[in-house]
C-alpha cells in the first residue's frame, strides 16, 4: 500500500512522499524504511529523530523529523487502525466439528462456527456468528449474542448471559462459583450457594485465565465496553459500569461495585462491599478499603490521593538520610545540655 493511500484511509495529514510503498507496522526502534510506527507518548519522541520507519504517526503539533509523519489527533488509534489493515487474523469458516457436542434442545445461530471438542449444553441460545474454537464449554442455560468469540478452554457456567461482540480469550470463566462459605454450629466451614448468574453486556473483552463468579443471590454484572485483562478475579456479587478497565491481576472482593470510565491498574486490590466511583484511576499495585469519590486518582496501599502519594514517596527514599540528621541533632542537642545546666547552676549561686 502506498502511503499517500494509508493516509487517505486514516484521516491523517501527510507530511512527505505519498509514493513510498508501505509493507506492515511496527515499534519505532523495529520499523525499517517500508515500515510505519507511531509516537504517543512524548518520552520516545527523541526515538522519531532516529528511527528507520518510512513514517511515524504522530500529534498535529509534533515536531519535524527526518521521516515522513502521518498528522492526526490520535495517534495511537490510528496505529491500531493501520494494524488492522495490515494484519488479518485466522478466518474460521462456518461450520461444526463432527467431535462437537451440542445439545439437541441449544439453538445455534446462522453463520456460527464450532471447534473440535466443544460442548454446548441444553438450553443454550447463541446470536449469528459466533465462533467457539477447541475445547470451550458453554453450561446449560447460556445465552449469547451476535458474533461471540470464544478461544480455546473458554467456560461459561449455568445460565450466564452475554451481549453482542463478546470475545473471551483462553481459558476465560464466566459464572464460576463465588468464594462463599459460612461456618456451622460445629464451626466447619460450609459451601454457600452461588445461584446467581453472571451478567455481560455487549462489546467486553475478557482476557486470559480472568475468572468473573456469579453471584451468591441476584447477578455480577459487567457494564458495555468494559475490558477485563489476563488472571483478573472479579469477587461475586460485583457490579462493573461502562468503558472500565481491570488491568492483570487486579482483585475485586464480593459485592464490589466500579463506576464508569475506571481505570484499575495493575494488582489493584479491592475490599469487598467498597464503591468506586466514575472517572477513578487507582494506579499499579493501589488497594482500597473505603470507598472512592468519582474523578479522583488513587495510589498505595492503603490507598489515598496521588498527588500526596507523590509526594509521600519522595519523602520515603530520604528517610535514611533524615534519620541520619536527626540523630546528630540529638547527640549535639544531648551534648549542649550539660553544659547550659552548668550555666543555670552558676547563675543561680550567684544570686
Amino acid at each position: 500500500m502506498k502511503l499517500g493511500e494509508l493516509a487517505s484511509r486514516l484521516g491523517a495529514e501527510l507530511h512527505g512522499s505519498a509514493d513510498v510503498e508501505i509493507t506492515g507496522v511496527k515499534g519505532i526502534e523495529e520499523a525499517g524504511p517500508s515500515e510505519i510506527t507511531f509516537v504517543a507518548n512524548p518520552r520516545y519522541s527523541g526515538l522519531a529523530r532516529t528511527t528507520h520507519a518510512a513514517a511515524v504517526l504522530v500529534d498535529p503539533d509534533f515536531q519535524d523529523i527526518p521521516a515522513a509523519t502521518l498528522r492526526i489527533k490520535n495517534p495511537y488509534w490510528a496505529f491500531c487502525r493501520a494494524l488492522a489493515l495490515f494484519y488479518q487474523p485466522p478466518a474460521y469458516p462456518p461450520g461444526v466439528h463432527p467431535t462437537a457436542v451440542i445439545h439437541p434442545t441449544a439453538e445455534i445461530g446462522a453463520g456460527a462456527h464450532v471447534g473440535a471438542y466443544v460442548v454446548v449444553g441444553p438450553q443454550v441460545r447463541l446470536g449469528p456468528y459466533a465462533t467457539l474454537l477447541p475445547h470451550v464449554v458453554l453450561y446449560p442455560g447460556v445465552q449469547a449474542g451476535s458474533h461471540f468469540f470464544a478461544h480455546s478452554h473458554a467456560v461459561v457456567r449455568e445460565n450466564c448471559v452475554l451481549g453482542d461482540h463478546v470475545t473471551l480469550e483462553n481459558g476465560a470463566i464466566i459464572g464460576s462459583d463465588g468464594f462463599g462459605f459460612a461456618k456451622d454450629e460445629q464451626g466447619h466451614w460450609q459451601k454457600i450457594p452461588q445461584s446467581g448468574p453472571a451478567l455481560l453486556g455487549s462489546n467486553i473483552d475478557v482476557q486470559a485465565n480472568a475468572c468473573i463468579d456469579r453471584a451468591t443471590v441476584g447477578a455480577t454484572q459487567i457494564g458495555d465496553g468494559s475490558k477485563i485483562d489476563n488472571l483478573v478475579q472479579v469477587g461475586h456479587g460485583s457490579r462493573i459500569g461502562q468503558n472500565t478497565l481491570l488491568c492483570a491481576q487486579t482483585g475485586l472482593a464480593g459485592s464490589s461495585v466500579i463506576g464508569n470510565n475506571v481505570i484499575l491498574a495493575g494488582q489493584v486490590g479491592i475490599a469487598g462491599h467498597c464503591e468506586v466511583g466514575d472517572n477513578v484511576i487507582l494506579t499499579a499495585q493501589s488497594a482500597v478499603s473505603h470507598d472512592v469519590p468519582p474523578n479522583k486518582m488513587i495510589s498505595g496501599s492503603p490507598g489515598f490521593d496521588n498527588r500526596i502519594w507523590l509526594r509521600a514517596t519522595a519523602i520515603f527514599q530520604r528517610l535514611p538520610e533524615m534519620l541520619k540528621r536527626l540523630d546528630r541533632l540529638e547527640k549535639q542537642i544531648a551534648q549542649s545540655a550539660p553544659a547550659e545546666r552548668q550555666d543555670e547552676d552558676q547563675e543561680g549561686n550567684g544570686e
